[in-house]
C-alpha cells in the first residue's frame, strides 16, 4: 500500500487538478507524449553531462558500437 503524505508536493497538486479533467483519448496520448519527451529531454541532458565530464568523443561511442560481447 501506498504511503500518502501531506502537505501534497506541487507536481501531485498539479496532477490532482489534471485527474478532475476528462481529457479526449487524443488529449490523454498527447499528455503522455509531451511527459515522455520531457523525462527523455532530463535524460539525455544528464547523459551528456556524464559523457564531458569523463571527455569521451564519437571515437569511443564507435569502439562501444564495434565491440563484440
Amino acid at each position: 500500500m501506498i504511503e500518502i503524505k501531506f502537505p501534497l508536493t506541487n507536481i501531485q497538486m498539479e496532477l490532482m487538478k489534471l485527474y478532475a479533467t476528462n481529457l479526449s483519448n487524443k488529449d490523454l496520448e498527447e499528455l503522455k507524449n509531451i511527459l515522455v519527451k520531457f523525462y527523455a529531454d532530463k535524460a539525455i541532458s544528464h547523459a551528456d553531462a556524464i559523457w564531458d565530464e569523463k571527455g569521451l568523443t564519437d571515437a569511443d561511442m564507435e569502439q562501444w558500437l564495434n565491440q563484440k560481447s
